[in-house]
């Protein structure tokens, strides 16, 4: 059996400000824009996900929302963990390592550098900065998400949707 990891960074959001918690900061026209394409291109490609992780600060929530409603996820079923906000990379492979077996396919929106520091830790890819409104997508060889380590897969795609066409 294998298993799939989407790693989702957030789409492009507003700057930050005095006034603003970094929390509370909304997705640009660009951001819903990006997320809105990353979503088609995955639907374009049939993408089936078992489920669907966010952080909760709203920029990320409202990523994955915008992804899920493309590839007919329903919106009900996202869920929300506030420990992806601030994740070390220790605590996202921890929230990797203990997702349920029967998932084979799972996405992940949430921060840099954790998310980036993470694909590239899993896939021993070298992925760079990873942008606002992309996604590390890595396969893994694996029956349990228990064995997912590092080097343990394979960056099968890195997409940076205002790249995208669709």
């Amino acid at each position: 059996m294998s298993k799939k990891l989407f790693f989702v960074r957030h789409a492009k959001t507003e700057e930050s400000s005095n006034e603003k918690r970094d929390f509370d900061r909304v997705l640009t026209n660009r951001g819903l824009q990006d997320a809105t394409r990353l979503g088609k291109y995955y639907h374009s490609k049939n993408t089936k996900l078992d489920q669907v992780l966010s952080s909760d600060a709203a920029r990320a929530y409202a990523t994955a929302e915008l992804i899920a409603s493309q590839v007919g996820y329903e919106l009900s079923r996202i869920h929300i963990n506030h420990e992806i906000y601030e994740a070390s990379v220790r605590t996202l492979l921890q929230l990797v390592n203990n997702l349920k077996d029967e998932w084979e396919s799972v996405m992940i929106v949430g921060h840099n550098p954790p998310i980036n520091y993470l694909s590239e830790y899993l896939s021993g890819a070298d992925i760079g900065h990873m942008n606002t409104g992309s996604c590390a997508v890595i396969t893994f060889e694996a029956d349990s998400w228990t064995e997912i380590g590092q080097n343990s897969g394979d960056l099968k795609e890195y997409i940076v949707s205002k790249n995208l066409n669709n």
